[in-house]
């Protein structure tokens, strides 16, 4: 993927650019691009199995 660089007035401008540009891809581009974002984020992430860690918390809730 190429940066791309756009000016928009508006959040609502921008969105409708971002969903027309995404709609415009084949199905086998969009499933690159998630490829290439799972790859970063395998990369980049904490977990050394690559898995999320669990986590779990008990508390004690105060009746009354």
């Amino acid at each position: 993927m190429e940066p791309v660089v756009a000016k928009f007035r508006s959040f609502a401008e921008a969105e409708e650019a971002t969903r027309e540009y995404y709609s415009k891809l084949s199905p086998a581009e969009r499933l690159e691009i998630l490829f290439q974002l799972r790859t970063l984020v395998r990369k980049e992430g904490d977990a050394p199995s690559g898995r999320l860690a669990g986590v779990y918390r008990v508390t004690q809730l105060k009746r009354g």
